[in-house]
Formats: C-alpha cells, structure tokens, sequence
C-alpha cells in the first residue's frame, strides 16, 4: 500500500511522521505533497517518505489518498485530482465542513473517509472520529482506523452528524481546555504566584485530574463531590461557577463550534 499525504501543515505532517514510524507502512511506501517552495526544501531532509512538488508525479501512484488542506484550497485541488484519480483509490480527509458527497462528486472518487483530529495528535495523544461512503469495506475500514491510530486514538461514527458534533468537542476542545488554564494562571498570577510557578501549578492539576479520571470508572460530577466538602473552598468555587451559568456557557460554546462545522458543509 502507497500513501500520499496532501499538504504538508502541521495535521498533514503530524499524520505522515506518525505513519512513517509505524509499522504499517513499507519503507518509502509514504508519499507527501505540498506547494510551498520552502516547505518542500525542508521536507527533503527527512529520509522517511518522498517528497513531491506536483500532483501528477505521485497521485496516481496511491492507493490512499490524504487530504490534509485547508477547506477554501479544496475545489481547486478537487478538480485536478479528478483528471488523474482512479475509481479504486480511497480519500481520507481531515477538511473540516467538507461533506463526504461533495468530495465523490468533485474527484469522481466512491471511496472516501471523512475525519476530525484534534491538536493533541502532534504529541500522539490525539483522538480522531471519523466515517466513511458505503463503497468502503471493512477490511479497508480496519487499515484505515490503525492509520489514524498512529496519532492518538480513533472512533468509528455512524454518519457524518458526528463528524461536525465532535468538531464541537474534541476537534476544537482542546482550545476550550488551554481557555480554562490560562484564566486559571491569571488568577494564580494575581494571588502573587510567578507565571512559572503558576504554570506548574495549573498544568500539573489539569494532568493529575485527567489521570484519576482515566483510572476510574467515576463521572466527573462523583469526582467534584470526593474533591468538594460542604463548607469548604472547592465548594466555595463550583458554587461560584454555577451561580454564573459556566457549565451551560460551555455547552454554548460546544454548540456553537458544532453549528459552524455544519454552516462550513453547506457553504461548499
């Protein structure tokens, strides 16, 4: 199997690196495509996969094509995959708003997978949901999910509904989470702690909650009442939060990102 990663930004790379040093892959069997003259020089100097300026010289050589673009690039890049591209080849795309219907009809490709990382995958913490056209078999599904569980982790989802949902939670949620540590760190910072000092404090309880969470088969909800006594501090600050609406504003939050992705599908 042969794969060729379009665009070379920071998902396409983090992709490519992440299946090159699988064992999934064949050595030179990873392919990657990018336009920019100063990203393709930089490219060259890592030896595990080749590198390409022109569609034309490796597309038809795939077997599993990665599109790894900007959405507003697409259409362009559609039209001229669709003069090269072969029924048999299958398209994975991390394009967000991108619908799967869209993409068979711009590249005359059947076989197409639709998916959502998130920022973590960089660090091979990521999780990725993902779908795909009926024309995919399950054997294909299977390689497919051990491709993107190079990153991180991969969840399979019935239709695309789910793909634009987790956009609104894993996909930009990360965000979400750097948005509490940084208010988080504000307020160390105001209580007189220095930024390193407020950095280890918040960064290291954000890490040690999300590791008892992982070990536990606890909710949240139970871990706030082990952490929060009647009367004390803790109480004194989930009781501040839900005086001021915080958990429906990020549910809002969620949900706005949601309706983005799916006003993102039907402008294309």
């Amino acid at each position: 199997m042969k794969v060729l990663v379009i665009g070379a930004g920071n998902m396409g790379l983090t992709y490519a690196e992440a299946m090159s040093k699988s064992k999934l892959l064949k050595k030179r069997n990873l392919m990657i495509l990018d336009s920019s003259p100063e990203k393709i020089l930089s490219l060259k100097k890592i030896s595990h996969f080749d590198v390409f300026e022109k569609l034309e010289d490796c597309l038809p050589k795939a077997d599993l094509i990665f599109i790894a673009v900007k959405p507003y690039h697409s259409e362009e890049l559609f039209a001229k995959i669709k003069t090269m591209a072969n029924p048999g080849q299958i398209v994975i795309s991390i394009m967000a708003g991108v619908t799967i219907s869209t993409m068979q009809e711009s590249m005359g490709i059947p076989k197409v997978v639709r998916a959502m990382p998130n920022l973590p995958a960089q660090i091979g913490k990521g999780v990725t949901s993902y779908t795909a056209s009926a024309e995919v078999s399950r054997i294909e599904l299977l390689t497919i999910e051990n491709l993107l569980d190079t990153t991180g982790k991969s969840i399979y989802v019935s239709s695309e509904n789910f793909i634009d949902a987790s956009t609104g939670i894993s996909g930009s949620g990360p965000a979400y989470v750097f948005y509490f540590m940084q208010s988080m760190m504000e307020a160390a910072l105001k209580m007189g702690f220095s930024a390193n000092d407020s950095k280890v404090l918040v960064s290291k309880t954000f890490e040690g909650a999300v590791d008892l969470f992982n070990q536990s088969d606890l909710s949240p909800n139970s871990w706030m009442d082990r952490v929060a006594s009647k009367g004390g501090t803790t109480r004194a600050a989930l009781d501040s939060m839900e005086d001021n609406n915080v958990k429906e504003l990020i549910k809002e939050a969620a949900y706005s990102a949601f309706n983005r992705a799916v006003e993102l599908g039907e402008e294309k």
